[in-house]
C-alpha cells in the first residue's frame, strides 16, 4: 500500500483521512484487531461487500442534495476506484461498490474536496439525515425544513455522544404533513409546524419518537406536538445521550432505540431525556434559515425544444413533475429504476439538463432524483434529455415506480435478487397495468431480506427475499407484505405478513392483487382502506394457490437474474457495526478518550470534553468486568456491575459509590470546572484500573 497524504482546506478532515490509512496499515500488519477495525471502517463509510476483498463506500449527503459538481465527482471516483456505477439508496445517500480497501483514504480526500464526507455513513452512528426531497419547493409545506435538517447533521456529526452508540439512530424531517419522509419508522421524525403566539408566528415541529423497520417493525409514537425550532437540537442530544447509556450492546437484535423504548417504557425514556438537559451542550440552537445557499436560476432566454415523443411527453409531465410554490417553476422527477445509474449516463445527464435546472438536485427516498427551477418552457429540454438515457418513465410514486435493496447484487445479508426482480415488476407493470401508473396510493417496494432497506415494511405490497425447502431443496421465496403505508402527519400502517410464496411467483401476486382491487374497490378508495376493509385473510385466500409447492417448475429453482439453482449465502451483515470485547483494546481506547478529552478543553470544548471522559469511565470499567468474564450489555450495566464487583469488595475505593463518581455527567452544567475535575477524575481511574490490570496479569502468570 502506497503511502497517501492530502492537503485539505479543513484539518479535522485531513487527520481523519490520515488516521484511516494509518489504521489501514495497522490492520493489514495484525496490530489492530479484525472486529475493531471493522467498527473504525464502519464509522468512516466503508463497509464489507458480499464479495471478499472489495468494500462498498457509502456517500453521506444530508437531505439528499448533491450539486452538479459533486455527482460529476462521484462519477469521476467510481470510473477510478469502483464499479462505474452510482447507486441512490432509500436514505438519499450515494454508494459506490467493489472499492479496494487500499484505496478508501485517497478516495475520501477527493470527495472531501467538494465538500462531501464519509464519515458516519455506515455504522453505531447518527446516520445520514434525510428530509423530503421538494422541501423548499413543496406548495404546501410550512417552510423550508432543509436548514433544519442540515443544522442537525453538522451538530451531530463527529459529536462524542452519538459516535460509538449500541446501534445506528435514523432522523428524517418531511416537509409537511403528507409526510413524505415517513416520520413515523425513524427514531426520530420531525413534521414542521407554525403557530401564531401574540401576533408573532412561531416555527416548530411535531416530534415523533422511537419507530423502526428493521425485521420488527414498531411505529413512533408522538412526544411532541410543538416543540419550537430553537430546542430541536439539545432535545435530539439529550435523546441521544440516554440512549448512549441505556441502550443494548451486547444483542444487536434487540440494541435499536425503539426497543429501549420498549424495554422501559416511554414515560421512563422520557423522563431519562428530561433529566439530560442540565448537561447538554446549549440548551437552546437557533437556525440559520439562510444556510442553504438559494440556487442560481436557470436562464430564461434558452430557446425552447419540442418534445422528441409528444403524447409520451404529455403523460411524464402529469406523473412527474409539479408546480413549485415558486409560481412559474417546476419541479420534475427523473425515474432512475433500482436507484443504479452508469457514471456515463450520469455525465450525460448533467451535460443535457445543467441550463434548465437549479443546480441542487434532490435524490428521493423511493431512489428517483428532482430537479428544480425547471421554467415550463425547459420541461420539454429535460424530458428530452431525460428520455435519451432512460430515466423518463411515467408514474413517478406510483405502482411503476418500484423501490429496492440492493439484495444479493452485493449486500452480505441479502437472501434473494431483490433488484432483478424489480426491474421485472416495474417493466411489468408499464406494459400491462398502464391505469396504475397514475396511482399514487399504491406503493411496491422491496427488500432482499427481512432488513427493510427497501421499505417493505410501509410497502401497500411489500416483498422480502426468503426461501422454501422442498423434497429437500431450497426454493427462493419471497414474503408477501400488504398494508402498509403513509397516513400522514406522523401515522402510518405497518404492512402485515400475508403468504410466502416462490419468488418466481411474484408477478402473479401483483396480478390477483391489481385485479382485485380494482374489480371490488368503491369510486377513489385507496388501498389501505381497501385491505382494511377486506381483511387480511381476504387475501391470504387470494394468493394462497400461488403457495402451492406441488406444481414447481424448474425454473422456480432459481432466483431472479440467476441461471444455476439457488443456495442461501448469508453474510455477517455490519449495518450496526460490533462489539468489542477485548480487554487491551478497551483500555487503549479509554486512554484514547482521556486524550480526546484533553483536546477538547484546550478548545473550551466543555461539553465533548466531559462526554469523553465519560466514556473513558465506561471502557476501562467495561475493560476490567471482561477480565471477570462479566459481559454488561448496557453502559448502566457497566456502573452498577462495577460497583458490584470490584467497589462492594473493596479493589477500587470512591467516596461513594463508581455509579455516583460516573454519573456525575448528567448533573453538572457542561463548565469549565466541572469539566477539569471529571476529567482529572476519569484520567486517575484509568491510570489506576491500567496499573492494577498489569498487577494482575503479572501475579497470575
Amino acid at each position: 500500500m502506497q503511502s497517501f497524504r492530502t492537503e485539505l482546506e479543513n484539518p479535522i478532515v485531513e487527520q481523519e483521512i490520515i488516521e484511516l490509512e494509518q489504521k489501514i496499515r495497522s490492520y493489514q500488519s495484525g496490530q489492530v484487531a479484525e472486529e475493531k477495525f471493522r467498527s473504525l471502517r464502519l464509522a468512516r463509510g466503508v463497509y464489507g461487500q458480499r464479495q471478499a476483498g472489495v468494500q462498498m463506500v457509502r456517500i453521506k449527503l444530508p437531505f439528499g442534495k448533491v450539486t452538479f459538481q459533486q455527482l460529476l465527482k462521484i462519477a469521476s471516483i467510481s470510473d477510478e476506484y469502483a464499479s462505474r456505477n452510482l447507486h441512490l439508496t432509500t436514505r438519499q445517500d450515494i454508494q459506490i461498490h467493489y472499492v479496494s480497501l487500499d484505496k478508501t483514504p485517497e478516495l475520501w480526500a477527493k470527495l472531501a474536496a467538494d465538500d462531501m464526507t464519509l464519515r458516519e455513513a455506515c455504522g453505531n452512528t447518527v446516520r445520514n439525515v434525510t428530509a423530503s426531497a421538494a422541501a423548499g419547493i413543496d406548495p404546501e409545506e410550512p417552510f423550508d425544513v432543509s436548514p433544519y435538517a442540515h443544522k442537525t447533521f453538522s451538530y451531530f456529526l463527529r459529536n462524542p455522544i452519538c459516535a460509538e452508540m449500541g446501534r445506528k439512530f435514523k432522523i428524517s424531517f418531511s416537509s409537511s404533513d403528507r409526510d413524505t419522509a415517513f416520520s413515523y419508522i425513524h427514531d426520530f421524525g420531525f413534521i414542521p409546524k407554525v403557530r401564531v403566539v401574540d401576533g408573532e408566528e412561531q416555527r416548530g415541529f411535531k416530534v415523533m419518537l422511537g419507530g423502526g423497520l428493521g425485521a420488527q417493525p414498531i411505529l413512533a409514537e408522538e412526544v411532541h406536538d410543538f416543540l419550537p425550532e430553537e430546542d430541536i437540537i439539545p432535545y435530539i442530544e439529550a435523546t441521544l445521550r440516554v440512549f448512549d447509556r441505556h441502550g443494548e450492546r451486547n444483542n444487536r437484535n434487540k440494541a435499536r432505540f425503539k426497543f429501549l423504548v420498549q424495554k422501559l417504557g416511554l414515560e421512563t425514556v422520557l423522563q431519562l431525556i428530561e433529566a439530560e438537559q442540565i448537561a447538554v451542550k446549549n440548551k437552546k440552537v437557533p437556525i440559520d434559515r439562510d444556510a442553504i445557499e438559494a440556487p442560481v436560476l436557470p436562464n430564461a432566454a434558452i430557446l425552447a425544444e419540442l418534445p422528441v415523443d409528444p403524447l409520451a411527453f404529455e403523460l411524464w409531465k402529469s406523473t412527474n413533475t409539479f408546480e413549485q410554490k415558486q409560481k412559474g417553476f417546476y419541479g420534475a422527477y427523473a425515474n432512475i429504476q433500482t436507484g443504479d445509474i452508469s457514471t456515463e449516463k450520469a455525465r450525460l445527464l448533467v451535460d443535457g439538463i445543467r441550463e434548465h435546472v437549479a443546480d441542487d438536485i434532490r435524490i428521493t427516498q423511493d431512489q428517483n432524483l428532482l430537479f428544480k427551477y425547471i421554467r415550463e418552457s425547459s420541461l420539454p429540454a429535460v424530458y428530452n434529455t431525460l428520455h435519451r438515457l432512460g430515466f423518463a418513465k411515467p408514474g413517478y410514486n406510483s405502482t411503476a415506480d418500484i423501490t429496492t435493496c440492493p439484495g444479493t447484487d452485493t449486500c452480505n445479508l441479502g437472501i434473494s435478487n431483490s433488484t432483478e426482480m424489480a426491474r421485472v415488476l416495474e417493466n411489468y407493470i408499464h406494459e400491462f397495468h398502464r391505469d396504475f401508473i397514475q396511482e399514487r396510493e399504491l406503493k411496491i417496494k422491496i427488500s432482499g431480506c427481512m432488513n427493510s432497506c427497501g421499505q417493505h415494511g410501509l410497502a401497500h405490497i411489500g416483498f422480502h427475499g426468503s426461501s422454501l425447502k422442498v423434497n429437500g431443496h431450497v426454493v427462493p421465496a419471497a414474503q408477501v407484505m400488504i398494508g402498509g403505508g403513509t397516513l400522514g402527519n406522523g401515522q402510518g400502517r405497518v404492512a402485515d405478513r400475508v403468504i410466502k410464496v416462490p419468488t418466481k411467483r411474484v408477478l402473479q401476486v401483483v396480478d390477483v392483487i391489481l385485479a382485485d382491487f380494482k374489480a371490488n374497490k368503491q369510486d377513489e378508495q385507496h388501498f389501505i382502506t381497501y385491505y382494511e376493509q377486506q381483511g387480511k385473510d381476504h387475501f391470504y385466500r387470494l394468493l394462497k394457490p400461488l403457495a402451492d409447492l406441488t406444481n414447481l417448475t424448474a425454473d422456480e429453482h432459481i432466483d431472479w437474474g440467476h441461471e444455476e439453482r439457488f443456495e442461501t449465502a448469508i453474510g455477517v451483515g455490519e449495518c450496526a457495526g460490533v462489539v468489542i470485547d477485548l480487554v487491551a483494546t478497551l483500555l487503549l481506547e479509554a486512554e484514547e478518550k482521556v486524550q480526546l478529552a484533553e483536546l477538547a478543553l484546550e478548545r473550551d470544548q466543555y461539553a465533548d470534553a466531559i462526554y469523553h471522559a465519560y466514556s473513558s469511565f465506561v471502557w476501562t470499567a467495561k475493560a476490567l468486568l471482561l477480565d471477570k468474564g462479566i459481559n454488561a450489555s448496557t453502559q448502566t450495566a457497566v456502573i452498577q456491575e462495577f460497583d458490584g464487583q470490584y467497589v462492594a469488595t473493596g479493589d477500587f475505593q470512591f467516596p461513594t459509590t463508581f455509579a455516583d463518581r460516573v454519573l456525575q455527567i448528567n448533573r453538572y452544567a457542561p463548565e469549565l470546572e466541572f469539566a477539569r475535575a471529571y476529567l482529572r477524575q476519569a484520567k486517575a481511574f484509568h491510570v489506576e484500573a491500567a496499573a492494577r490490570r498489569e498487577a494482575w496479569r503479572t501475579v497470575n502468570l
